[in-house]
């Protein structure tokens, strides 16, 4: 599982997947978030604008993403 530190109230699902380089460009992120390949909280999510907060676990590609927020 890899943390990522977030330093606003939420992000949004595509703009994680392109933070954590789990996809190259935002239109990447958004054909692979339409097809169901991305899991929030171990549900399907196809909403790429879906605000993912800390608590959230995102899985893409066999890979955990647990959002945290940043020391601050």
């Amino acid at each position: 599982m890899e943390n990522i530190e977030i330093t606003t109230e939420y992000i949004k699902l595509q703009d994680l997947l392109k933070f954590a380089a789990a996809v190259q460009t935002g239109g990447e992120a958004k054909v692979v978030i339409q097809e169901g390949g991305v899991t929030v909280n171990g549900e399907v999510c196809t909403m790429r604008g879906r605000k993912i907060r800390p608590g959230d676990d995102v899985c893409f590609d066999g890979q955990h993403y647990a959002v945290i927020y940043a020391d601050r």
